[in-house]
């Protein structure tokens, strides 16, 4: 018997229905969890892009990737197209400063002797020093010069090479500071506090006469010794700091971008943000861009915006220069990862504007791993690279869809990583690689790279103890 074709019209209206009702919800869902772009966005350009977003709270510097179009003072040294060597070298360097942490940290708590765990990294690697990519410009002295410093929120110390250069200096973008033609350089005695401070913030101290000397030692050999002074330093025209301690280097190894030397962010006495504190009430926050070619900024003082989410800091690196936070889990693609709270509790993190690419305990790393390949499906994958071992060959594409991922933080602060903080390109599009690496052991503690922090404002409240995160800072 003939279907009526009343029933069909039925039939035929609800089975539409459902199409145009039910589908665009699934899809919808489905677009709330992931991120679709085209692979360009992820490649940096040769023309600088300035972001358009100004932090207007407080004293603000800009913040420049070393190896991108926006560093005008070394822009000889950038290449339109980044070789893969390059990435190679980025890692490697990054791994170092993570060694390097994870013995300094082991060293603080008597648990393991550092300098044997050190020893055991390739000093003379060759590679650039472990302190990140970024720098801003402040300047030092009477009259006043330029110094473009990398900033650290893993160091203490501040330093810059200093002329004569009695033993060695690298080469830098800018001529080295002349401290003979400061009218408010001095250096620091042996007898003063000041140089005693320098073994609690990871250097060593000595004297010259009555003269007090430092040596800072990073994780890939760079280093700097010269002598422990004060000078004048200038962060904008309307904020000037009389006598700050910093190291004047007379024998200086390494590479750092050209920069000048660093300017030290961490959570001693001898850091910037205590010895500007009656200033900046030990307040600063920054937002790194998503690309090389674009800008950010590094931000002291101020008010606090209403759209900044806190997680406070962790006590068990509260005698280290680190800023400890508590990862409470991890998303992909809207669903949590099946691992126990007691992963993230036993080894804890710490938020590092320094390190590149964020390191997991390997079973949170794993699990992260697993669920990503298992949303990427459709995609061909391809050899790892270096410490990167999730990568895809994206050439047989223009567009791309993958699973956001987002950081849990406690006190239910949630970080949705931007896409270039989920993936970088490290051969071009034939290998483009999820920007997450594991640590050697689940009790070695997370660390939060800065990849993973881009375009966020991030804010250390050393004040209150916390950590705060605000999103689409910069662009």
């Amino acid at each position: 018997m003939a279907t009526p074709l009343s029933s069909i019209s039925s039939i035929s209206f609800l089975f539409y229905a459902l199409i145009v009702l039910v589908c665009p919800c699934c899809s919808l869902q489905k677009s709330l969890h992931t991120h679709n772009f085209k692979l360009t966005s992820l490649l940096a350009s040769n023309v600088c892009n300035r972001s358009s977003k100004v932090h207007k709270q407080g004293s603000s510097l800009e913040i420049v990737h070393k190896d991108g179009p926006c560093n005008e003072k070394m822009k000889d040294d950038f290449k339109t197209e980044i070789s893969a060597s390059h990435y190679q070298e980025m890692l490697l360097q990054d791994q170092l400063r993570v060694d390097t942490i994870h013995a300094r940290f082991t060293r603080r708590n008597n648990s393991g002797p550092f300098d044997e765990m050190q020893a055991k990294l390739p000093l003379q690697s060759g590679v650039a020093i472990g302190t990140g990519n970024y720098f801003v410009t402040v300047s030092l002295g009477t009259p006043q010069k330029d110094l473009s410093l990398i900033f650290d929120t893993g160091s203490d110390i501040t330093w810059t090479q200093c002329e004569p250069c009695v033993v060695s200096c690298y080469q830098q973008g800018q001529p080295i500071f002349e401290p003979r033609k400061s009218s408010s350089y001095a250096n620091v005695s042996c007898s003063s506090s000041y140089c005693n401070l320098i073994t609690e913030s990871g250097g060593k101290k000595g004297c010259s006469s009555s003269t007090c000397l430092y040596k800072v030692v990073y994780g890939d050999g760079t280093y700097s010794v010269g002598f422990f002074a004060t000078e004048k330093l200038t962060v904008t025209k309307s904020d000037t700091f009389n006598k700050y301690v910093f190291g004047c280097g007379q024998s200086n190894a390494g590479r750092l971008g050209r920069a000048a030397g660093l300017l030290g962010l961490g959570r001693s006495q001898l850091s910037f943000a205590f010895q500007t504190a009656k200033k900046y009430k030990k307040l600063f926050s920054y937002c790194i861009p998503p690309t090389s070619s674009s800008t950010g900024h590094l931000s002291f003082g101020g008010n606090i915006g209403k759209t900044v989410k806190f997680t406070p800091m962790s006590p068990d690196f509260q005698s280290t220069p680190y800023y400890g936070i508590d990862i409470t889990g991890i998303s992909v693609g809207g669903d949590k990862l099946a691992v126990s709270a007691s992963v993230y509790q036993t080894a804890g993190a710490i938020i590092d504007s320094g390190t590149v690419i964020t390191r997991l305990p390997p079973t949170v790393y794993s699990a992260l791993s697993s669920k990503f390949q298992e949303m990427m499906t459709e995609y061909p994958m391809t050899d790892g690279f270096s410490i990167l071992d999730t990568c895809y060959d994206f050439s047989d594409f223009d567009t791309v869809t993958v699973p956001k991922i987002s950081v849990f933080f406690k006190g239910g602060v949630e970080v949705d990583i931007y896409v270039t903080g989920i993936l970088i390109v490290v051969d071009g599009i034939e290998k483009v690689c999820l920007a997450f690496a594991p640590n050697q052991k689940d009790s070695e503690f997370a660390i939060f790279g800065n990849t993973q922090q881009q375009t966020y404002e991030v804010l250390h409240d050393l004040a209150k103890e916390r950590v705060g995160f605000a999103p689409a800072a910069c662009s």
